[in-house]
């Protein structure tokens, strides 16, 4: 489940350092509201076996805002969501929005308009498309095919090797964590935008830039554990923003 927030901004663009690091920092700061002790503990161990942190969150898009080069464009209304696959971390952020009339993301305030809930898409197929719509970032092991370690292990790109391997280990490891059916498959990545840097923030506070791509991912599995990945994200860092899936 997401949800999705209508805002107006005078701000005429976002500082690129601001496009995706305050989001961390705001969800926290709206379950610190709505559900402080399920804030508090996705902060401090996460969730499930692997202590991973199931929401995620858009960068904020401005339909109307001139486009401009080198600048993130910002001005007039906006969009942003924030989406989970646990109910309370949703409830929690709605029950903080209902009583929060201006965001601050970053040094820009938002100035809230509407709140829409934004149900999971159902996959009964068992065949999902996801298309995101910030950049997936993935960090494998550095090692060749034989095993041997060829080089730190980092941040690693759609096409290169392990990539597939480790966003699907991803997917699979989401399902774990929820208590869902893991058999997902990544049957194929049909698009690959261009690589992509953001400023993130990590648990400590600045996270530093991560690289990764858009990308459109094919991915078979139970139904519910798709709609659940469709309101997370795809790869890893979704909690600061990355991997967000557009609708």
């Amino acid at each position: 489940m997401r949800l999705r927030l209508t805002f107006h901004t005078g701000a005429r663009e976002l500082r690129w350092e601001e496009v995706l690091a305050p989001g961390r920092a705001l969800s926290y700061a709206l379950l610190e509201r709505g559900a402080p002790e399920l804030g508090k503990m996705l902060h401090v161990s996460g969730w499930g076996p692997y202590g991973m942190v199931p929401f995620g969150y858009s960068a904020p898009v401005f339909p109307a805002a001139r486009r401009r080069r080198g600048a993130y464009a910002a001005g007039g209304p906006g969009v942003v969501e924030l989406g989970s696959p646990l109910p309370g971390v949703v409830e929690g952020w709605a029950a903080a929005l209902a009583s929060v009339p201006v965001l601050a993301w970053g040094s820009t305030a938002f100035i809230v308009d509407g709140i829409e809930v934004v149900e999971d898409p159902v996959f009964a197929s068992g065949r999902a498309v996801f298309r995101t719509v910030t950049p997936v970032v993935m960090k494998v092991s550095g090692r060749d095919e034989s095993g041997a370690r060829v080089r730190r292990q980092a941040w690693c790109l759609p096409g290169e090797p392990e990539w597939d391997v480790y966003v699907q280990g991803n997917l699979r490891r989401k399902a774990e964590t929820l208590g869902l059916d893991a058999d997902v498959t990544l049957e194929e990545v049909s698009w690959v935008g261009p690589k992509r840097s953001f400023m993130v923030a990590g648990a400590g506070g600045a996270g530093g830039k991560k690289p990764g791509a858009c990308v459109e991912v094919v991915v078979s599995g139970a139904p519910e554990t798709l709609s659940a990945v469709a309101s997370w994200g795809v790869g890893q860092a979704n909690s600061a923003g990355m991997g967000w899936i557009g609708v």
